[in-house]
């Protein structure tokens, strides 16, 4: 008898509620960024993300994700971190700044908005200055900065593990 079973695409764990997470980002200047960003959101439960620019999700990445996500399409950043903050979300951003809580150390209100910088450009000082906080995830060597869909990833499964949204089996 095998220990491990390989089982391929097993059915989702269901959310005892919908994720409370809502990612906005600046404009991506990869698709594949985006898409990647799209997919993640699509895993986890989290139904909804605000991206600035002309970015376009690739279904072939974005997966089954692209009919999960709702993808809005803004101009630009300032005004939807204004618009979250009135809905009543802990503004968090993704960035290395002075001040910044490490994301190991980081505690996430449930109902958060992660904003997330551009690929190169990050967030710019005005974003920065609409934010509750800034997460920051160590680097331990070179280059100096994860890609964008892999630090969004890092801070997503930071949540989800504070924030489980299920029972586990007792």
């Amino acid at each position: 008898m095998n220990r491990f079973e390989h089982i391929r695409h097993k059915p989702p764990t269901a959310l005892e509620t919908p994720r409370a997470m809502i990612l906005a980002l600046a404009p991506m200047r990869s698709n594949v960024n985006l898409s990647r960003i799209v997919r993640l959101c699509g895993c986890v439960g989290i139904t909804k993300i605000i991206h600035c620019g002309q970015g376009k999700v690739d279904r072939e990445i974005a997966r089954d994700a692209a009919d999960f996500v709702e993808v809005l399409q803004r101009r630009s950043l300032l005004p939807i971190l204004k618009q979250l903050r009135e809905e009543g979300y802990r503004m968090a951003g993704l960035e290395q700044t002075t001040n910044s809580t490490c994301l190991y150390e980081y505690k996430f209100a449930e109902r958060t908005a992660l904003i997330v910088g551009a690929e190169r450009e990050g967030l710019s000082q005005d974003e920065l200055n609409q934010l509750d906080d800034v997460i920051e995830i160590p680097v331990y060597g070179r280059p100096y900065s994860y890609n964008v869909a892999t630090a969004t990833t890092m801070a997503v499964y930071e949540y989800c593990k504070q924030f489980p949204g299920y029972s586990p089996a007792q």
